[in-house]
């Protein structure tokens, strides 16, 4: 396996350069990610920007999968083509971002009271203005939240009162709140300054309080460049509200039933501007308190802790006891060769000496899973490497996702290699379909599925639908990059030397006894994954949060320590599970040993129902469909994962057990 390693030696030297720079320089920052210095309208210049660019998000909620971006509601926009537009990554695309810039101007130290932004008109004899007023009252039903970016942060709503110490900021704030026909209200009309809620009723929050803190450049190493008057954002806050108009008055309430013929409905937008001086906090740390006051995030570090102990410590008694079983094992059968006993008192795993490397049926199917399944486990490795020294933050928006992204396609290599490898030593001669399989099976069902929920996104004119060029971009990466790079890992497999196995297979297949129930083949896969997933399922409600409540996923060296342990116990529960089907003389351990430890992912898919079920509001069957089909995709490549994970430990388990015990 040269080139496996020449790729991890490449891999680690370039980890440890990185971490010479960023140990090394004092002025290092992210790209994108600086920090920029403003001023006010009179101190302006080149490095010192007055004017605050205020850029709007897609709108998402948690009852719906499918986003929408911010002019499918029919607010106040901007012509693009006079403000400058962020480009969006390739991360931030597939995800379903849409940043654009709004109307809203802020100026820095320059407070606005009451300011109005723009009007919006509906007439009822209308079909036009009653379709988007209908659109503008679904997204209220459903509870669609704003996502708003200033300075490269988010826009933050904070509930409770700043004092309180149960107070806690999310990134979205509603568009407005509903009332339905029984009179229940919804959990964003608790921001109505009223009491009053007739039934079946639309309130829309056309109305924001910003507040806008600022570090000032006083008593820093950068005033005398800048300025005392200058100063670097460090937190952006948004106070929704709903008023007839002037931003004074009652809620601004629209009926439920649809506007009359004669009947006109107008909506202002108004917004005010506060600056508040805070240098309390450095620009460094203006993250901090999105990060800690997320909800659901106030963990309850020592029963991790305490879990993961747990884990551990089983895995080294599994591992304990399993070597001192094998030892004695081992040195008794030696012992009996030396002495020139009768070879028919063998027993157990040493019996199916002549069997254990027989190639398995599919071999071909196998050796392609586990090619893509080692492509899969190297990126993951690779990026959790980048998120844990911090390349892959939250503030460097879509990065995750591109990174893991334009991995997948390079390490084609790697897949290939492994692919080819393993169905030369099962004596496959069908190296075309073998490479072919490795490029496309795997990859192709994951594309597949994506696909057609792109198809249902587009349909639905949703955010989240990928652009036709970003698509063909998605395919050149596959067909362009990834396929080649797979035939040339491929190339190198299939030109080594056939993987010398330390017994031969005898040309008869040896009869396998009777098996008990518990050592046939799917009562200890079922139970194989029990353990391995007993140590993801605690991180698996914040990454489920991450991905369908709009919370941000931080703690990477965490995950990172679980994702060691979870190779661990992946890889000593396989281990034990196939010494004792070994013992039982049952030797066909090639695709028990895969799905053993991919069983992991049945698991993951159980727990996905069970959050839809429990912590979901999701309401809908387009809905429905999208959820389960991105789960779908990540259980598979979780399976691959997983499942490669177990081969190779009881790959090298039986190797090298049958290497050390004497056979004429």
């Amino acid at each position: 396996m040269f080139k496996k390693r020449t790729v991890s030696g490449h891999v680690l030297a370039w980890l440890v350069i990185l971490c010479n720079i960023l140990s090394s320089s004092n002025g290092f920052y992210l790209p994108g990610l600086a920090p920029v210095n403003f001023c006010p309208a009179d101190k302006e210049s080149e490095t010192c920007k007055s004017k605050i660019s205020l850029f709007v998000n897609r709108l998402n909620s948690d009852e719906s999968v499918i986003p929408y971006e911010y002019h499918y509601f029919d607010f106040c926009t901007v012509n693009e083509e006079e403000k400058d537009s962020p480009v969006e990554n390739l991360g931030q695309v597939v995800f379903g971002e849409r940043i654009r810039p709004s109307p809203y101007q802020i100026t820095f130290k320059k407070n606005e009271k009451c300011k109005t932004l723009c009007t919006k008109s509906y007439d009822g004899s209308s079909s036009d203005s009653q379709q988007k007023l209908s659109i503008l009252k679904t997204g209220m039903s459903l509870n669609y939240q704003h996502h708003w970016i200033v300075d490269n942060m988010p826009v933050t709503w904070c509930a409770g009162e700043p004092a309180d110490k149960n107070r806690f900021c999310t990134t979205g704030f509603s568009m407005g709140c509903y009332v339905d026909r029984d009179g229940v209200p919804k959990d964003a009309c608790l921001l109505l300054e009223t009491s009053v809620k007739p039934p079946d009723s639309y309130y829309i929050f056309n109305h924001v309080d910003i507040t806008i803190k600022y570090h000032s450049g006083k008593n820093t190493e950068w005033v005398s460049q800048f300025g005392e008057n200058s100063g670097r954002i460090i937190s952006v806050k948004v106070d929704p509200r709903s008023r007839q108009s002037n931003c004074e008055g009652e809620p601004k309430r629209i009926p439920g039933k649809p506007l009359g013929r004669e009947e006109k409905l107008n909506i202002t937008y108004t917004y005010s501007v506060t600056f508040i001086e805070d240098n309390g906090v450095r620009w460094s740390s203006r993250w901090d308190y999105i990060l800690e006051s997320m909800p659901h995030t106030n963990i309850q570090w020592f029963s991790i802790l305490n879990s993961l102990v747990i884990v551990l410590f089983l895995s080294g008694m599994v591992a304990m006891i399993l070597l001192r079983t094998l030892h004695k094992d081992i040195a008794r059968y030696n012992q009996k060769i030396d002495s020139g006993e009768d070879a028919q008192e063998e027993f157990g795993w040493k019996l199916v000496h002549g069997d254990v490397f027989r190639p398995p049926r599919k071999g071909m199917l196998l050796s392609v899973f586990l090619g893509s399944g080692f492509q899969v486990l190297a990126m993951t490795v690779i990026t959790l490497a980048f998120a844990c020294l911090g390349f892959l933050s939250p503030a460097n928006r879509g990065a995750l996702m591109t990174c893991a992204m334009v991995l997948f396609v390079c390490l084609g290599t790697p897949a290939g290699y492994v692919s080819s490898r393993i169905y030369k030593s099962f004596g496959g001669e069908k190296w075309k379909s073998n490479v072919i399989l490795t490029s496309m099976l795997c990859p192709g069902l994951v594309f597949g599925l994506f696909f057609v929920m792109n198809l249902i996104l587009w349909a639905k004119g949703s955010s989240a639908a990928v652009p036709f060029s970003t698509l063909v971009a998605l395919l050149a990466l596959w067909f362009g990059v990834s396929v080649p790079l797979t035939f040339v890992g491929a190339y190198f497999g299939f030109r080594k030397r056939v993987i010398e196995h330390p017994v031969r297979t005898n040309q008869i297949p040896r009869q396998i006894p009777e098996q008990t129930i518990y050592t046939q083949a799917i009562p200890g896969i079922v139970m194989g994954g029990v353990l391995p997933f007993g140590c993801i399922f605690i991180q698996l409600f914040f990454i489920l949060n991450s991905i369908w409540s709009s919370q941000m996923y931080y703690m990477f060296g965490f995950l990172f320590l679980v994702f060691i342990i979870l190779v661990i116990t992946c890889s000593e529960t396989t281990i034990l599970l196939c010494y004792f089907h070994l013992c039982s003389e049952d030797y066909r351990w090639w695709w028990r040993s895969f799905l053993t430890s991919g069983f992991t992912a049945f698991y993951l898919f159980f727990y996905c129902v069970h959050y839809f079920v429990t912590k979901l509001n999701i309401e809908g069957f387009i809905s429905t469909f999208l959820y389960f089909g991105y789960t779908l995709i990540m259980v598979f490549l979780f399976f691959l994962l997983t499942g490669t994970i177990g081969f190779f430990a009881c790959f090298w388990f039986v190797r090298k057990i049958y290497s050390v015990v004497k056979v004429d």
